[in-house]
């Protein structure tokens, strides 16, 4: 077993390989996010949006800091790793609530044809960007856990990474 100064050892000796790998990782799971939206016929509901803006928060975080050689532009990328995967994490964490407890009231959002018979279509277009399915509807699961506990996971994984990364560049002097 690794020591814990093993581990900060292996993860401040390549900050930026650490951080390509979130970005990579942030663009695969949004890759998978736009299969199951296009080819699967998934509508992402206001949360899921939330959670890809999150991703993108993540990925451009990683992304941007792996473009600079210097330990404080790592630091602070990997700080910001930490605050968007944490945000994503907890609004993950909030629809999986309102999946294993569903609201009597569907108060996340509308479903799109209701928004087009109800609202104009300059008030719809937006509305599309928001997110149009049920928060709380579970459209797909995979070994038991749905995308919003996969979700919650995987950007609960990132914030430990990024938060080990910072704490092992910020032991490194």
């Amino acid at each position: 077993m690794m020591s814990v100064n093993s581990v900060w050892h292996l993860l401040s000796a390549h900050p930026r390989r650490w951080l390509l790998l979130l970005a990579a990782v942030c663009a695969g799971m949004f890759a998978f996010g736009m299969y199951l939206q296009h080819v699967e016929g998934l509508d992402p509901c206001p949360m899921c949006i939330v959670q890809r803006y999150a991703l993108i928060g993540v990925g451009l975080a990683a992304l941007l800091a792996a473009a600079f050689a210097q330990r404080g532009a790592h630091m602070a990328g990997a700080l910001g790793v930490v605050v968007m995967a944490v945000f994503g994490a907890f609004t993950a964490a909030r629809q999986s609530w309102l999946q294993w407890f569903p609201p009597e009231v569907l108060s996340c959002g509308r479903d799109l044809y209701g928004m087009i018979e109800s609202f104009p279509l300059r008030r719809v277009i937006p509305m599309v960007f928001r997110g149009t399915g049920d928060c709380s509807k579970i459209d797909w699961t995979f070994l038991g856990l749905t995308i919003a506990n996969w979700s919650f996971l995987v950007f609960s994984g990132m914030a430990l990474l990024g938060a080990l990364l910072f704490w092992g560049l910020l032991k490194r002097r």
